[in-house]
């Protein structure tokens, strides 16, 4: 932890990629495999625009009882240990996230790039407006409609077969290129483009570390690699770097 620190002490630019597993220790299920489950469906049967086409009310039964569980979720001591990070390194901090819960945000970070989108967003489909809104609705309101123009909503979120947002994407690509320090937190390392986003860092010249219960497909490219419970190893991190 020492050389991290050290490392993080000179940096001027710092770039986080977080996964599932930041968000585990708040309760929330990795919402694939056997976590996913729901009425005998899983997320590749349910994350699909031809599901939403064929069922949306369905779809929407489960994205509603995932928000039911999200909702009662709070940001952890490894979210709380991100925001410090980001007023820690003003103007030269990013945070890339697979999750769609939205802990980040409220927890309190602000520079952020959501790359599968946002489970409390919707996007209509008829004239396309987005709205954000932390509800879960009502039985008899799925699948809910858009207030402006009456078109049915779907999660703002990026279902199986469809691209990462662009735009998103290329700031977060270009973040990490520029990162000196690198920090690889609670992901699996297998899902892309995401997972190849600490290799782009380090042949840019970043050190990176990866913080996880166990190691990844990255791992052995890793600087240095922290196997531990985030919400323990980020908040030491924290402590140890405030110190200096």
């Amino acid at each position: 932890m020492e050389e991290v620190v050290e490392k993080l002490r000179k940096a001027k630019n710092v770039v986080v990629l977080s996964g599932a597993g930041i968000s585990k220790a708040s309760g929330i299920p990795t919402f694939r495999g056997k976590d996913g489950l729901w009425k005998n469906y899983d997320a590749t049967q349910l994350a699909t625009f031809s599901a939403f086409k064929r069922d949306p009310k369905l779809v929407w039964q489960w994205y509603n009882w995932r928000r039911s569980i999200i909702i009662k979720a709070q940001p952890n001591p490894a979210h709380i240990a991100c925001v410090e990070l980001e007023k820690m390194y003003k103007g030269g901090f990013s945070l890339i996230t697979q999750n769609v819960d939205g802990l980040h945000r409220l927890a309190g970070n602000h520079s952020i790039y959501e790359l599968h989108g946002n489970i409390w967003q919707t996007m209509c489909l008829s004239c396309g407006k987005i709205e954000e809104e932390r509800v879960v609705y009502r039985e008899e309101e799925l699948p809910p409609h858009c207030k402006s123009c009456g078109g049915v909503l779907r999660p703002r979120v990026v279902w199986f077969g469809e691209m990462l947002p662009q735009d998103i994407l290329q700031e977060a690509l270009s973040a990490s290129r520029s990162s000196d320090v690198f920090l690889s937190i609670g992901t699996s390392g297998v899902v892309q483009p995401a997972a190849s986003m600490p290799i782009i860092a380090k042949e840019n010249g970043a050190y990176v570390v990866e913080f996880n219960v166990e190691r990844t497909p990255n791992s052995s490219f890793m600087d240095k690699v922290i196997i531990d419970d985030v919400a323990r190893s980020l908040p030491k991190l924290m402590e140890r770097l405030k110190k200096i």
